[in-house]
């Protein structure tokens, strides 16, 4: 992997915020644009305890998925205050994912402002949190809606992975999934270039989100994220702004996803190999270029 640093600033104008990152499809930190919320200092454990603890909520482990694994299958149920209980009692290797906490408590949105200075087209009826004991990974993937996000950290740390979407078979993305087939678990410390060695020449970006980080995620980027400790987060999409991006994102969203799940229910197996047979094929392609280049 080839990482560079995400570019950090207090404060943005719009103007330039346009011009440097979202149209050159660049990510940023944002560091001073929580601060103004009421959400930075309200939000913690014991709020949403109280606020929202009786909910239940599906709960994802670290275990990548599988040739019959449809995605975004939660793997236990349980009560929102128990599962944030377990979060603060020490290392938890669960997380919970796209939570429309807002639609079981709507005063939450006044917390917060949406940042239409930066974006249109942010999709309001969605606003989502997302958490995870220390320990917890969510990985490498992109979204599936190819919407920009902004990503802002509350509570805790998190070391995020980010690439371009057109880095995606140098990352071994298995065809007609948001996923990779390669595990980039504890990645700083060791990964296995040994089976998949195109990652080698992958570009991106590392990041480690703190309380009060605001991370724009450029549509379709690649992101891997380890919780360095427990932390919740919230995200903030906005849809692309050309037909062609939403239509994109439309058709990976309600077709790609749908042949895949159908297949993975009707030949489990032979659409496993079939996929991770293209996705090297591809991967070996982008280290021939890579090569031929030198």
């Amino acid at each position: 992997m080839q990482l560079k640093p995400v570019d950090k600033v207090s404060e943005i104008s719009p103007l330039d915020f346009k011009k440097n990152y979202y149209e050159t499809m660049k990510p940023l930190v944002i560091t001073g644009l929580a601060k103004k919320w009421p959400a930075y200092k309200k939000w913690n454990w014991d709020f949403f305890i109280d606020v929202v603890g009786h909910k239940e909520v599906g709960v994802y482990n670290n275990i990548k998925s599988d040739s019959y694994t449809p995605i975004n299958t939660a793997d236990a149920y349980m009560k929102f205050g128990d599962y944030l209980k377990k979060v603060k009692e020490g290392p938890l290797d669960l997380r919970i994912f796209l939570f429309n906490i807002f639609q079981h408590a709507p005063q939450l949105n006044t917390d917060f402002t949406w940042p239409d200075e930066y974006m249109k087209g942010f999709v309001k009826k969605y606003p989502m949190l997302f958490v995870g004991g220390e320990g917890a990974i969510t990985h490498m993937h992109f979204d599936i809606d190819m919407s920009h996000i902004l990503h802002t950290q509350f509570t805790g740390k998190k070391r995020v992975l980010l690439f371009p979407f057109e880095e995606q078979y140098k990352l071994y993305r298995k065809p007609w999934e948001v996923l990779s087939l390669a595990n980039y678990a504890h990645y700083s410390e060791h990964f296995d270039y040994e089976n998949f060695p195109a990652v080698k020449l992958a570009r991106g970006y590392e990041v480690i989100l703190e309380h009060g980080d605001t991370l724009f995620m450029p549509a379709g980027y690649w992101h891997h994220m380890e919780y360095i400790e427990p932390g919740f987060a919230m995200s903030l999409r906005a849809m692309q702004k050309s037909l062609g991006g939403k239509l994109g994102g439309l058709w990976k969203l309600f077709g790609m996803r749908g042949i895949d799940t159908f297949m993975k229910k009707t030949i489990p197996t032979r659409w496993y190999r079939y996929k991770k047979e293209k996705l090297m094929k591809l991967a070996e392609r982008e280290l021939k270029k890579s090569k031929f280049a030198k």
